[in-house]
């Protein structure tokens, strides 16, 4: 922790930062937008050092709410036993105007989320209807299946409340005026809603501080892994309140170099002097070439003469069918033939 506190933030540099900003955004106002209170978001950007092994979400605290009074905020509750979806409506209405909670603008249970909420297009509406959603915590986990991808890509996924809470109405103020970061293992860049145009100078200051502190507080790593702080809004380019030395870089490596111990400290020595002690007898053992000339034959070799006795042997004769006669060669066999023939062609004279 103490090496995580070498992050601090210069108060005046941040300020001058958020009044350019703020002087960039009333330079693109239109007067149409005064009237409709259009305000922008404010928002930090982190860049770490490196990629985080893990993902985490930061849930951030602020001592300004970042978020105009006009926000819509939904409800979704669970279903009380032995009540309709109505009843259940009532009966949470009741509970949160006891517990002096006065920036709920729906509620919704999770029977009347299944049946009345399952098209398409319902879904659609009623994310486009609220700017953020709250959740009891007992059916937070049940809510993915039934709201859809939607919610998620546009970051619009209910945050936990307690509503068994004995302070119910501060839960809710600090869920709804705080903000959340995610950290995810996908990238080194990550970023958070801090405030909004309408707030004044020192306002928007002290919610960077706030988070900031805290992001480096809750962040799960080891060693300095804050790179950048930028400030930026939905149009703008970001300005830069926070650059981290290169000697952060350099106490990142040296930690992630395993710790050499004695064992392979003696095996490496025990390799380096037998390395240099095969170089020293190579060196010893060497000779220096010497150049020796060729000797070129002034005789041409005697071309070795075939002997005569060494013949190809004849194939054996064939053995004879029988012993006393002779197998008729081919000549005598066509002049049988020719006899033959003769014979038929020789008429008798009577």
């Amino acid at each position: 922790m103490a090496e995580r506190k070498e992050v601090a933030l210069d108060r005046a540099q941040v300020k001058k930062a958020v009044q350019a900003l703020q002087a960039f955004l009333k330079s693109k106002s239109t007067p149409d937008a005064l009237f409709l209170d259009d305000t922008q978001q404010i928002s930090l950007l982190f860049t770490l050092w490196k990629v985080p092994k893990e993902a985490q979400t930061i849930r951030i605290p602020l001592p300004h709410g970042q978020r105009p009074d006009t926000d819509e905020v939904c409800l979704f509750t669970r279903d009380e036993p032995n009540m309709t979806s109505e009843q259940t409506q009532r009966f949470y209405k009741k509970l949160l105007e006891v517990k002096g909670v006065k920036n709920i603008s729906e509620i919704i249970p999770y029977k009347a989320l299944k049946t009345e909420y399952k098209p398409y297009e319902a879904k659609r509406r009623l994310l486009g209807n609220f700017d953020i959603f709250l959740s009891d915590d007992r059916v937070r986990r049940l809510l993915p299946s039934h709201l859809g991808k939607h919610f998620y890509e546009r970051k619009k996924e209910p945050l936990c409340v307690n509503l068994q809470s004995k302070q119910l109405a501060r839960d809710i103020q600090r869920v709804i005026q705080g903000t959340s970061l995610k950290v995810n293992k996908k990238g080194c860049c990550c970023m958070a809603r801090v405030a909004h145009s309408g707030m004044t100078a020192d306002e928007v200051t002290d919610n960077i501080e706030a988070a900031v502190q805290t992001v480096v507080a809750k962040l799960r790593t080891k060693g300095p892994m804050m790179k950048l702080i930028h400030l930026k809004s939905q149009t703008s380019v970001a300005l830069p309140i926070y650059t981290s030395d290169l000697s952060n870089l350099s106490m990142l490596e040296k930690k992630e170099r395993p710790a050499e111990t004695p064992e392979k400290k003696s095996k490496k020595n025990k390799t380096d002097a037998t390395v240099e002690g095969e170089e020293g007898k190579v060196e010893e053992d060497e000779e220096i070439p010497q150049l020796v000339p060729i000797a070129t034959p002034s005789k041409k070799p005697k071309l070795e003469k075939p002997n005569k006795k060494k013949r190809l042997e004849r194939a054996p004769k064939p053995a004879m069918a029988k012993k006393g006669k002779k197998s008729p060669s081919k000549r005598t066999k066509k002049a049988g033939k020719t006899d033959s023939r003769v014979k038929r062609k020789v008429r008798k004279v009577k």
